[in-house]
């Protein structure tokens, strides 16, 4: 089968006008054969010395895949690479076409399969993508929409990165922090929360007892170790940052702080985001008091809203000191607010609920689904008390 593959391989290397090249050996000794007679000596040399010439292609080629796609055996084939340009003696070398079927052979391995050691070929960097789904799928976040595509994309685009890039996402439970965090994932990786190069942590799950601090900053810092040797860029997320205890700090800051040696760049090329319930309180309290004033809550300006999110950041209390210390230390490189989420946000994540199960659905059912949720304050009435985060489950009300 393999040998069928380089034949067509093969065939396929000529381009158009191109003169057929030479007639060699084998087109004399492919004289005809009376029915019935023996193949002669000469006959049978000929075919065993062109099929052991297709038997050794076959294993150069074989060569080239393996280090092309599973970056193995490269070191082989570059040394026999150099002894066929070295030698006096002609040989059979990659047709230009087959090293083109040889590439597409390759994306398409990668398309479903683990194609090197490093996991840089899954790595997609899709920011265009990105800001296409926030835009269409994240509702009243104007704020977190901008900072993260420009974060992200100022990040990316740099040649040598200085330091890691932190986000840390502050806002009310079900506004759209893991929503984002999933969505980076899914548009910087292709296997998306599933690649080797995402790491996520809960703090409750992955680290809930205090006395065994010790053992869990040994594994996490083996874990991010692990992480960035096998990939060029790395994902970490950290769910429940306010709960992470500040001993694990000292496992996480190395791979986050400024680093100046020159040769570090790739290696430091990694994103990290905290994503946290601290900072929900003032973040509404400006969105109450913008609704109060009759303004729109998209005239929201960043600097209005990080300056008192850091104050409060800044002043929490002693179970957020991992947080703390990463903002005095100036480490995270940009805080990002979630908006609590009105009435009509509600609706629109209704509607992808419905959408995304191919349901139908109508006004009157989005409105009931919105109706079921608790919003505050008791007399305005205005946020969702849980953002979006139990809309996927309400609409099975709503089933025939």
């Amino acid at each position: 089968c393999c040998v069928l593959l380089l034949l067509l391989l093969l065939e396929g290397s000529g381009s158009p006008g191109t003169p057929p090249p030479p007639r060699g050996p084998w087109a004399e000794e492919q004289r005809a054969v009376p029915e019935g007679e023996p193949w002669g000596r000469a006959r049978y040399e000929a075919v065993k010395k062109h099929l052991g010439a297709v038997g050794a292609l076959s294993k150069q080629y074989w060569q080239y895949v393996a280090c092309k796609v599973w970056q193995k055996g490269c070191e082989e084939e570059e040394r026999e690479r150099e002894e066929r340009e070295s030698s006096p003696m002609p040989s059979w070398g990659f047709p230009l076409v087959g090293q083109d079927y040889l590439e597409i052979l390759s994306a398409w391995y990668c398309s479903f399969g683990k194609c090197c050691e490093t996991g840089d070929c899954r790595i997609i960097n899709n920011i265009t993508g990105l800001e296409a789904d926030l835009s269409g799928q994240l509702h009243g976040q104007h704020l977190a929409k901008e900072v993260v595509v420009r974060a992200l994309q100022g990040f990316l685009q740099s040649p040598r990165p200085q330091k890691a890039l932190v986000l840390s996402f502050h806002g009310w439970s079900g506004t759209g922090k893991n929503f984002v965090a999933r969505l980076v994932a899914s548009h910087l990786y292709r296997d998306g929360l599933k690649s080797e190069c995402v790491r996520v942590f809960i703090s409750l799950l992955h680290f809930p007892h205090h006395n065994y601090v010790d053992s869990y900053k040994a594994q996490l810092q083996r874990q991010l170790s692990e992480t960035l040797r096998h990939c060029r860029q790395a994902l970490f997320i950290f769910d429940e940052a306010e709960k992470l205890h500040s001993g694990l700090l000292d496992a996480i800051r190395p791979f986050m702080a400024h680093h100046h040696s020159k040769g570090q760049g790739d290696h430091h090329r990694s994103i990290f985001l905290f994503l946290s319930n601290l900072g929900g309180n003032t973040i509404n309290e400006v969105a109450l008091d913008f609704w109060r004033a009759g303004r729109a809550r998209e005239e929201i300006s960043m600097e209005l809203l990080e300056q008192q999110l850091q104050l409060e950041l800044q002043e929490a209390a002693e179970d957020s000191y991992a947080l703390r210390h990463l903002l005095r230390e100036n480490l995270i490189d940009f805080v990002v607010p979630f908006l609590p989420l009105e009435y009509q946000h509600v609706k629109l994540c209704a509607r992808d609920a419905f959408l995304a199960r191919g349901l139908p659905y109508t006004e009157a059912t989005l409105d009931q689904v919105a109706q079921m949720m608790v919003f505050v304050p008791k007399e305005e009435k205005l946020f969702s008390a849980q953002g979006c985060k139990s809309v996927p489950q309400r609409i099975n009300y709503f089933l025939p």
